[in-house]
């Protein structure tokens, strides 16, 4: 991952009201994937289609392998970017069968070359029997699939997923993913995937790009975002987190799960940061809960926790082999170093 890929600077959209996106600022490197992440109506689709060239920012500046494509009266048409772009829905067209969609976009002579479609289904994990099929006749899957090979018959050097796999079910939703990813790192495709899917991103992504509200609230690593959030927000919208509160000094912490250790050093009154999967239970000791009730997921549990003698209530994720019964009590420690926050 290196080289120019794409450099979002200042970037403002308003559509003539407040700002969607207010002054961002992302850089992708070449040949790598970055997730932007955020809820619904966050500014993620718009920064997407900003890059692409279908809206005009308000003010800011977009700049695409070294080249720059929006700024100020500088606005690069779409078709003129090298840019792929997948919508959610694919965006099929229905009366056209796979050849055709895929070649769509193609100068009118290399339409004709039908052998180029083959390479391409095989690319993105389709077998080239598909190639006469109409969209009707394949699976969400299979759609998503043939809709990434029309982006890429272009040959882009980057490519824009806006939520393409969120209409379909967990299991295809995850081997479509995986697909994609491969077909896309095959190509060296810089690639900007926006989804509200929290697992998506993380396993899809060497760069996660947390958004609220027209603005980044921490991009980092997978592992940076989920394990060293930047904000209380990011870390609880980055999975399930427990906000305790607590007194640090140094590297230790006192809340109500006793004295932690601190990943980070900090004084004063702090909120600690807990993930369901940092507490061990076992025997009752000094920190000591009931279990209010348990849900079985297979491989791991969520296990609901009293605090006994507080109100505190607490999650925790199990072993599926290692499942504690509802009213046991039970003993809770947390031997990894906690994040915290200062309090507000």
């Amino acid at each position: 991952m290196s080289g120019a890929g794409i450099s979002v600077t200042g970037l403002t959209v308003g559509y003539g009201g407040p700002p969607v996106l207010d002054h961002v600022d992302l850089q992708v490197p070449a040949g790598s994937f970055t997730a932007v992440l955020g809820p619904s109506g966050s500014g993620k689709t718009t920064l997407l289609r900003a890059i692409a060239g279908f809206i005009r920012p308000d003010h800011g500046r977009i700049e695409v392998r070294g080249e720059v494509l929006t700024d100020g009266p500088t606005l690069v048409a779409p078709e003129r970017r090298g840019i792929g772009y997948v919508r959610q829905d694919g965006a099929l067209f229905p009366h056209l069968d796979v050849t055709g969609n895929i070649t769509f976009g193609l100068p009118r002579a290399e339409r004709r070359r039908a052998a180029q479609v083959e390479p391409l289904l095989e690319l993105v994990g389709l077998s080239p029997s598909l190639a006469r099929r109409r969209p009707d006749e394949l699976s969400g899957g299979q759609q998503q699939r043939v809709a990434l090979a029309r982006a890429l018959a272009r040959e882009p050097s980057v490519v824009l997923l806006d939520e393409p796999f969120s209409s379909l079910d967990t299991a295809l939703r995850a081997a479509t993913r995986e697909a994609t990813r491969a077909a896309l790192a095959a190509r060296g495709a810089t690639t900007v995937l926006v989804t509200h899917d929290q697992a998506e991103a993380l396993s899809f992504a060497d760069q996660v790009a947390v958004m609220f509200d027209g603005r980044f609230a921490q991009v980092d690593s997978p592992a940076g975002v989920y394990g060293a959030p930047a904000t209380p927000e990011v870390g609880r919208f980055l999975g399930d987190a427990m906000l305790l509160s607590g007194q640090a000094i140094g590297r230790t912490v006192h809340c109500c799960l006793g004295q932690l250790d601190l990943a980070e050093p900090a004084t004063g009154d702090v909120l600690v940061m807990v993930r369901p999967e940092q507490l061990v239970l076992g025997e009752p000791s000094d920190t000591k809960a009931s279990v209010s009730s348990v849900t079985y997921q297979g491989a791991d549990a969520m296990v609901r926790l009293d605090l006994v003698d507080q109100t505190t209530r607490l999650v925790a994720r199990v072993p599926g082999n290692r499942v504690p019964r509802p009213g046991d009590q039970v003993g809770i420690a947390v031997p990894a170093p906690v994040r915290s926050f200062p309090q507000r």
